[in-house]
């Protein structure tokens, strides 16, 4: 299993610091650089990689990496050093450590894991192999075939990292699935589940009965022809291709008294160049919290102060290239969201989905909903909006077993959607309730109400029924 090491240091590495690290092998081992200077590179002889680090990532987010690491942290800011080891490669696990390890001691702080980052003696590397190009060419990357590209993680919560978003980039470009696989554990973080892409693209789970399973389906799996693949059920006929399930993604099932609230939305913005992005999420956010955010990134850990002027900066800089961001709230209230900007011949789309988790006897805000529907509506130029509620985790972090879906709380169709709809459609709904008006008389968003009872999935029902009746079908 590939291992991760992780430095949290109060003074940023220096680069005598990460030379001493690197030096863990002894001084016959390369050092190399990838991403333009982003990865250096601990190399065999060979020019091979043994262990790559990144470039150390200054932390200014309270909780981050508690939520990701279950670690105990420095008070913010503090700086985040990761390496990541070639795969099955004992000598190179043991450098990672070190380098780690060393990298804490130097400058103040402590590495995660403990039990791997303990020892600061070199390392002997006499003998070892490593895996060859191409895999060894992605740092995120552990195998690679003609299909698929897989990623070994052994980490408490897979998180949307430099690494895995690299990865991800990578095999969109080949045109390739990617296949991301944990010990039993694992979690997934939700931007990493929301990222990932459908067929052949997968969360393989280790299992100790079962041998692999899908983490999100609970499919049994079986490597085949260079990648996962569903396993066949012995009673599987042409008629019926019976999937057998993991029985342990059938355990622990019950109701704990956990909830979600989930929020999807689109926003699209005329073109201008004194628009203001993240307007939207702040105001949901503030609606359903009481607070704004509390930080963002381009990657987990997300690293930065909740700022709407950097983030737009960050934006227009990569226009007209899309930009994707993650949002979070603090450990005592947890949230998160995910944001796609995208520019297109509409103008300037957000694509925002979020979350918020409640504990058993917390109270789910829906009261919240609707002056969140009606800011969005009247300032922040919506065009949709989703909300449902779910069994699901306080810590937003997705188990290798069955949750169950969540059910439809309550749609909103934008102002400008409500207006080019032909004669009246969308306020005669085949819903029992009639449609309420946001915003301006003139030229109102509607809200469809839904039952919201995680207990009672007729609502789906309900909002499929009202899909079709907007699309006129």
């Amino acid at each position: 299993m590939t291992k991760d090491v992780i430095a949290l240091t109060k003074k940023m590495p220096d680069p005598l610091s990460v030379l001493a690290g690197l030096l863990s092998g002894g001084p016959d081992l390369l050092v190399g650089t990838e991403g333009e200077g982003a990865v250096v590179q601990l190399c065999d002889p060979q020019g091979r990689p043994l262990v790559s680090v990144e470039a150390p990532l200054l932390v200014q987010v309270r909780g981050e990496a508690e939520r990701l690491l279950g670690a105990r942290e420095p008070e913010v800011p503090y700086w985040w050093t990761e390496a990541r080891a070639t795969t099955g490669v004992k000598e190179a696990e043991e450098l990672a450590g070190t380098f780690a390890a060393r990298i804490a001691t130097l400058v103040g702080g402590t590495a995660w894991p403990p039990q791997t980052a303990w020892s600061l003696a070199v390392v002997k590397t006499d003998g070892m192999t490593v895996a060859p190009a191409p895999a060894a060419a992605q740092p995120a990357v552990d195998v690679l075939t003609d299909k698929v590209a897989v990623v070994i993680q052994d980490r408490p919560v897979v998180a949307m990292t430099a690494w895995l978003s690299d990865a991800f980039r990578a095999v969109a470009n080949a045109g390739l699935g990617l296949q991301i696989v944990t010990p039993a554990g694992t979690r997934l973080s939700p931007a990493v589940r929301g990222s990932l892409p459908g067929w052949p693209s997968r969360w393989v789970v280790q299992d100790e009965r079962d041998g692999y399973y899908d983490g999100l389906t609970g499919a049994v799996l079986r490597w085949s022809n260079g990648l996962f693949v569903t396993a066949d059920s012995p009673e599987a006929t042409p008629e019926d291709p019976r999937t057998p399930i993991a029985a342990s993604f059938q355990q622990g099932t019950g109701d704990t008294g956990e909830r979600q609230l989930a929020i999807s939305f689109r926003a699209v913005h005329p073109a201008d160049d004194r628009l203001v992005l993240g307007g939207a999420v702040e105001a949901v956010w503030q609606e359903v919290t009481g607070e704004p955010p509390a930080g963002w990134g381009t990657e987990e850990p997300a690293n930065l102060p909740w700022s709407l002027r950097q983030l737009t900066d960050v934006a227009h800089e990569r226009a007209p290239e899309p930009t994707w961001l993650v949002v979070v709230g603090t450990p005592e209230r947890p949230g998160l969201a995910t944001v796609r900007v995208t520019r297109t011949q509409a103008g300037v789309e957000e694509d925002v989905t979020m979350v918020f988790g409640y504990g058993p006897g917390e109270q789910v805000p829906t009261d919240a909903v609707v002056a969140a529907a009606e800011a969005l509506a009247t300032r922040h130029d919506l065009q949709s909006m989703l909300v449902q509620i779910r069994r699901a985790r306080r810590d937003l972090s997705v188990p290798p077993r069955f949750e169950g879906p969540g059910v439809p709380y309550a749609f909103v169709l934008g102002a400008e959607e409500v207006r080019e709809m032909p004669g009246d459609r969308a306020r005669r709904t085949p819903l029992a309730l009639a449609p309420r008006e946001l915003g301006p008389k003139t030229r109102p968003a509607l809200y469809y109400a839904f039952p919201g009872n995680p207990s009672d999935l007729s609502g789906w029902q309900d909002f499929e029924r009202l899909m079709r009746h907007l699309k006129g079908s």
